[in-house]
């Protein structure tokens, strides 16, 4: 008999497509490769009640009376009759009040969201913003077991003593089977077509990820500006959303707003096939709790420049390479010297193939292992 699951999503109009991505990742796992749990998404409709969906501060109150009022009242109408539960995102973790704490599963990606109640002086925050923040830490410390996507994340949470060692476990996520280095005809021309019309021997930097303060978008168009300028092939691609004011008047300045292309979220076969047409992915995050697209890009045969945090050396290893600091010179000069190496088809190679060799490391099967041991020691300890 199948161990019913139920995936709890975010709303989808928070328009978190990461947090999407890790629901269908743990669904399609389970799927696939522990076919005794029967996974069943829970995702309801957010309620529209003040803003709208266009954003704004209604927006934000919908977010907000959604998250904590509507969706645990959803889930004691309509959300009983699972043998586990699994929230999918630590900062929906409020509604473990709600569930069956004994039964339930929060995935932890990192400790942002908690950073106002563990290090107040970083992040300073008025008194209502902290209590709900305290509910949804209280959430995550009822939660049965908590998941990591990384040990340095799981380390974090031991060291700010959130929850006991013996109930967080590290269980890396996985590349999604939809990000691959084969050709996808249909999806690498809809890529080309929404990138728009470029000569054969473009160079894109890719950026994949929000414009939030922590992904530094202001260090990647400073560095980035005297590579453009050197090179009249190279552009800029954001995957991501668009910038935000501040981001495009800097670009303007640096004369670099027209070797800019900006693109939404997009389907995860169309995301891919930008990575495999990337010469390089660059990411110049301050603070990550795992790093997806650094193993997506792997997946998908890229070359990786990325910060050398901690979390993404656990991810990447001698796959990727580093740029320390917030150092605009050593971060140009890191660009140049990878993509003048790049252009080298023999070096190519060599990274395509360490890409693809460090991204085995991020198969679906283990990762659907990692989470179905989680799931029997729950079980267990629930009986």
């Amino acid at each position: 008999m199948s161990i019913r699951v139920g995936i709890v999503y975010d709303y989808r109009a928070e328009n978190w497509p990461s947090m999407d991505l890790v629901g269908d990742l743990l669904v399609h796992a389970l799927l696939s490769q522990a076919p005794r749990f029967a996974p069943e998404r829970i995702q309801p409709q957010m309620p529209r009640l003040l803003g709208g969906w266009a954003g704004g501060a209604g927006h934000n109150a919908d977010r907000l009376i959604g998250r904590h009022v509507a969706y645990p009242r959803w889930l004691r109408r309509h959300g009983g009759g699972r043998d586990l539960y699994h929230v999918v995102d630590h900062s929906y973790a409020q509604l473990v009040h709600t569930l069956p704490a004994r039964r339930t599963i929060v995935t932890c990606h990192d400790l942002d969201a908690f950073r106002s109640l563990l290090q107040p002086e970083c992040d300073p925050r008025p008194q209502w913003f902290r209590a709900m923040m305290k509910r949804v830490l209280g959430g995550l410390q009822r939660a049965a077991h908590v998941v990591c996507d990384s040990d340095a994340v799981r380390a974090e949470l031991l060291e700010h003593d959130v929850v006991p060692a013996d109930r967080v476990s590290t269980v890396p996520l996985a590349a999604h089977p939809e990000f691959r280095a084969d050709p996808d005809p249909a999806a690498d021309a809809d890529a080309a077509a929404l990138l728009g019309p470029a000569p054969p021997d473009t160079v894109d930097l890719l950026h994949v990820g929000s414009t939030a303060p922590r992904k530094r978008i202001e260090l990647l168009l400073r560095a980035a500006a005297p590579v453009l300028a050197a090179n009249p092939r190279a552009r800029v691609v954001r995957v991501g959303g668009p910038l935000e004011p501040a981001h495009r008047d800097l670009a303007e300045e640096l004369g670099i707003a027209r070797r800019i292309v900006e693109v939404p979220w997009v389907p995860r076969p169309r995301l891919a096939a930008m990575y495999r047409r990337a010469a390089l992915v660059v990411s110049t995050s301050e603070r990550e709790g795992f790093g997806l697209p650094l193993v997506e890009a792997m997946a998908c045969g890229a070359p990786v420049l990325a910060s050398a945090l901690g979390v993404f050396r656990e991810v990447g290893g001698a796959a990727v390479e580093y740029v320390g600091g917030d150092d605009v010179a050593a971060w140009s000069a890191a660009l140049g010297a990878a993509l003048t190496r790049l252009a080298d088809p023999s070096e190519r190679m060599a990274a395509r193939a360490a890409s693809l060799l460090r991204a085995r490391l991020y198969r679906v099967d283990r990762f659907a292992a990692g989470i179905a041991a989680v799931y029997d020691r729950v079980l267990a300890e629930a009986a």
